[in-house]
This record gives C-alpha cells, structure tokens and sequence, in this order.
C-alpha cells in the first residue's frame, strides 16, 4: 500500500465532492445570499453536519479501525462478530437520539442558536428546518461504520465518493425549487436526509464483499463493546475539535446579523483543503499505523508517521498561504453573484483569511491525534482538544462585544495552534514521534517551493486585478486559472526537490 496514491484516490474524490459542494453553495448564495432563510438553513444543516464530519471524517474510525483490525488480526470471525455487535449498538443509540431531539428541537436550536431567539421568524424557521434534516444524521453515522470497515480492508474511494451524493441531490432541489417557484430552503432540508439514505445504501452495497451485517439486539454488551465506546466517546471530541470549534463560532454568531452565514460560506471554502491535507491523509494513514503497532513493527510506524506528517505539510502550507494572500478574490468569483453582495464578500474574506492562518494546525492536529488513536489512546487528546475548545470559547466571548463574528476564526485558528504544540510535546514526551533528520531538510524545501509559488500568486492578482473584480462576469475564471498555474508551479518544484516520489509513500 502506498499512502500517496491513496491519498490521492482519496483527495479525487472529495474534491469532486467539494467542487459539487461549490456548485451548490453558489446557487444557495445567488437565491438565498445572507438572508433570514439562509442562516435559518445554515443552523439546520450545521447541526447535523457537524455530526457528518465527526464521525464520517475521523472519529468513528479512530476508535473503530484498531480495535476492528486487532480481531482481524485474531480472527476474521471475530471481527465480524465484533462488527456486528457495533452496529446494532449504534442503531439503537441512533435511533432514540433523533426521537429525542425531533421532540425537544426548539431547545436544541435555542443550545446552537442563542441569538435566533428573539427573532420569532426566523428561530421557527431553523427549528422547522431542523427537524427535517436531524434524520441525516441517523443514516449518515451508520455510512460512516461502513466506510470504517472499507478503510480498515484498505478501500478507501468509495468512502470518498458517498457525499458527492449530498451535493447531487441539495442542487436538484435548488434547481426544482427555481423550476417551480418552491421554497428554497425547506426543500433544500429534504434534499439534505434524503442523501444520507442514499448514501447510506450505497456504503452498504459496497461493502457487501468484505463484510455482510447481522443485527442481534439480545445479550450483546460485553467487555469489548465497553472498550470500544470508552474509546469512542472521547475520539469524537478529540478527532472533530475543529468542528466543534466551529459549532461553537455558529452558536456565538447567531448574535450577529448575517455573521452565521459568514462563517458558513468561508468554512465552505477552507474545508476543502483540510479534506486533502487532513482528512485524507489520516485516514489513509491510521490503518496502516493501527497495524504495525499492533504488530509491533517499530521503524515501520516511524516510518509512517514521518511520511503522513511530511505530506501534511506538503499540502497544506501552500494552502494556507494561498487562502490568506487571495481570500477576496476566492469569495467573490465563487460567491459574489445575485443575493450575495460586496459587503458579504468583504466579511466572509475575513473569515476565510484568518481561518487560512490555522489551516496547518487544522490539518495536524488529525494526523497528530492518529499516532494516538492508533495506541487505543483516545483519552489524551481528548484532554488536548478540551483544553482548545475552551482557549477557543475564552478568546471568542471575551473578545465578540468588541470585534464582532470576526473574532471566531480568530480564535478557533489560535486555540489549533496551541492544541498543535501540547500535541508534539506529548509525543516527543512519551516517545511516540521523533522527527527524522530527512523530515528537517524537507520541511526548508516545501518552505522555499511555497514561497515561489506566493510571489507567482500576487503577481498574477495584481495583474489580473481588473478581471477579478466583483462586476466582472468571467472573474471565476481568471481565478480558477490562476490557481491551477501556481498549483502546477509549486508541483514542479516540490518535483524536483523529489518530496513526492511514490516510492517514498510505499508500504508493504
């Protein structure tokens, strides 16, 4: 297995994902803009959004792929056996979730949106909308056990692939609604559960090969099951903190007019470059460290942990650069169209900027926790992440009466950061990570190849200025040019460094 070409398996597919993603946002921004309908959306979809990326996008695997690979290790039998035990728990617990939550919904979106409250229309539109969409939820969790054991067989497109689905189906309904004058929002809710059902049944059908689910709901809790939810619970605070951090931006902004759609549309943006550089590499990576410890096959996990941490970096500092030197010009040719005006594309490009600022700790922080997870350690970061969530929630209520929304990113890019340090420090405290001396010399040339490609980057948007502006009907395609020829650039260079020959990613 080689963990670049996975990644990148993995990467083609989520951004076929995120640029279906784009398309959807756009038209949301063009018919709905900043307006009551689309925080109330926005609210409704982060909730059960929120859960979609905690446990599709790391959480669940984390406790499940080295305890699943550990039986597998043992027995096949067993680890069907253990899978199935899984799997009916989590119907189960599923199921009584949502009851509970589509009875007591006006409370939760009270909890996630404090400041819809006193604004009557719009707080029963997001409880209306909520209630909708908390089904995805349900059928979204039980997708991402599947996706856990296509990971843990080393099958990693599928998984990708399921939430192009999502996007699919949320622009059908943007374009019914406009075909028959619908309510845009409300159908975009449908459109929301209904793609976790489709996605969820697409999961099953692929997996059908390694793995066929039976339901037992008698006499199943046992030692093994307590083992693993010990270890499940605190994964998802530790695996989804950015997440969390941005549920909790969204709760501080609901006080704001227009600052929870801010923050959604340039979450929208930065996330696809967490995806490449975080996402995807942890969850490449953790099979393949879940096995070689378990194993004990101490210079393959350094190995694995040096290359996963050294394609991070690859990936996402040129990202990151690019997101804080272009933010304006990124938010205006994907969003700065109809309902979504100059004055939206000045404030989301503030968020976005400063959310580029944290996206390398964003990134690390996932890869950083695998070498963890991958020990049946999920209690330390749990510990971390708590720690930066409330960093975080400090920062952004001490700060918001003064700054307004734009302390949030502020925030949530500065308590990453910090997570990020504690998270070495432990490492190199407990010895479960040294950097090798190769990693030193890599990281001054992935350094040197972003630089190149930051001065290409403001030469060609000051030379383009005039094609980027927000009137200008082709600025979208200017951009998307001139992104492809500093991505191209940078890729020439970090070729010639040779920082991403497949046979440095290789393992047997």
């Amino acid at each position: 297995m080689n963990i670049l070409s996975s990644t990148l398996v993995f990467s083609f597919f989520t951004i076929v994902s995120r640029i279906l993603g784009y398309a959807r946002d756009i038209l949301i921004a063009v018919f709905l803009g900043t307006s009551i309908y689309a925080d109330a959306f926005f609210v409704a979809f982060r909730l059960p959004n929120t859960f979609r990326r905690l446990f599709a996008e790391g959480t669940f695997n984390a406790a499940f792929i080295p305890s699943y690979s550990k039986e597998k290790i043992i027995s096949k039998t067993k680890a069907k056996v253990f899978a199935d035990q899984v799997l009916s728990i989590l119907v189960l617990i599923l199921f009584f979730l949502v009851v509970i939550a589509e009875i007591f919904m006006p409370v939760l979106v009270r909890l996630i949106a404090p400041g819809f409250y006193n604004n009557v229309e719009k707080f029963e539109l997001a409880v209306t909308f909520s209630r909708i969409t908390f089904p995805f939820l349900f059928f979204i969790t039980l997708a991402s056990f599947y996706s856990g054991i296509l990971n843990s067989n080393k099958k990693f497109a599928a998984a990708a692939a399921a939430p192009i689905f999502l996007n699919i189906l949320l622009i059908s309904s943007i374009i019914f609604s406009y075909k028959t004058n619908a309510d845009y929002a409300l159908n975009l809710s449908y459109a929301t559960t209904f793609s976790g059902l489709i996605q969820l049944l697409f999961l099953i059908y692929v997996t059908q090969k390694f793995y066929r689910s039976t339901f037992n709901f008698i006499n199943i809790w046992n030692s093994k099951l307590k083992s693993f939810f010990k270890k499940l619970l605190p994964s998802i605070f530790a695996s989804g903190v950015t997440q969390i951090n941005i549920l909790v931006g969204t709760i501080i902004a609901s006080f704001q007019a227009s600052a929870v759609s801010y923050l959604y549309y340039a979450d929208r943006i930065y996330q696809i470059n967490l995806a490449i550089a975080g996402i995807a590499i942890s969850t490449v990576s953790l099979p393949i460290l879940a096995k070689y410890i378990a194993q004990k096959k101490v210079e393959l996990v350094k190995k694995a942990q040096n290359r996963s941490l050294e394609l991070c970096l690859i990936l996402s500092l040129p990202a990151s650069v690019g997101l804080i030197i272009s933010a304006e010009e990124i938010v205006s040719a994907l969003f700065g169209y109809g309902s979504f005006k100059m004055n939206d594309v000045t404030q989301t490009s503030l968020a976005l900027k400063y959310f580029g600022f944290g996206l390398i700790s964003f990134a690390m922080i996932k890869i950083l926790n695998n070498f963890f997870f991958a020990r049946h350690n999920t209690i330390t970061p749990f510990k971390i992440s708590l720690v930066v969530v409330i960093i975080n929630i400090t920062i952004s209520v001490t700060f918001f009466k003064d700054l307004g929304f734009i302390i949030i990113p502020i925030a949530t890019s500065i308590s990453s950061w910090i997570g990020t340090i504690i998270l070495f420090i432990i490492l190199q405290k407990r010895q479960y990570f040294k950097l090798e001396n190769i990693n030193y010399s890599n990281i001054i040339k992935v350094l040197l190849a972003t630089i190149i490609m930051a001065i290409s980057l403001v030469l060609l948007l000051n030379f383009f200025s005039l094609e980027l502006r927000y009137d200008h009907s082709f600025k979208v395609f200017y951009l998307f040019t001139i992104i492809l020829f500093v991505a191209f650039l940078y890729i020439l260079v970090v070729s010639y460094y040779k920082l991403i020959r497949l046979k440095n990613f290789k393992f047997n």
